[in-house]
């Protein structure tokens, strides 16, 4: 029989920061390269956490809006909406302005960095320089940031 392994301790400290009792911290992907949206979602999966994947920028501001993810992990080029566009759709929304989101983008340009924290992201990781074994560090700075606040 299988049995779901426990959140992480990143899970666990997210939880606690964002005062929620429940066992699993739910994390949307929002990635249209299906590799890699499946690769981040195992690795996070196998941390413990609850993942939803959406493979477009209107898919992913629906499941933002309908899940109420805990965390997002959000690509920047991507089909019918651009990252950019769904992080300014995610602060405009009362339902999903305070979901802290962490751009993973392919491009590291130093301006789109600054137009990413800018517009509310919490952290701009580069893909080729993240391995999917450290989302969970970013979980870790993100709930102690929410804890500090």
């Amino acid at each position: 029989m299988d049995v779901a392994p426990g959140p992480t301790p990143a899970a666990q400290l997210l939880l606690r920061g964002i005062g929620r009792l429940e066992e699993t911290v739910k994390v949307l992907v929002i990635e249209d390269d299906p590799t890699v949206a499946e690769m981040y979602r195992l690795r996070l999966v196998t941390d413990g956490y609850d993942v939803l994947v959406g493979s477009d920028g209107e898919e992913g501001l629906r499941l933002a809006v309908d899940e109420a993810p805990d965390f997002i992990y959000l690509d920047l080029r991507l089909p019918k909406l651009d990252g950019f566009e769904v992080l300014e759709r995610l602060r405009a929304t009362p339902a999903t302005a305070g979901i802290p989101v962490i751009i993973l983008s392919n491009y590291g340009d130093p301006d789109l960095r600054e137009r990413g924290l800018q517009l509310g992201a919490l952290e701009f990781l580069v893909k080729a320089d993240t391995a999917p074994s450290m989302l969970a560090l970013s979980v870790e700075r993100t709930a102690g940031a929410q804890k500090r606040s």
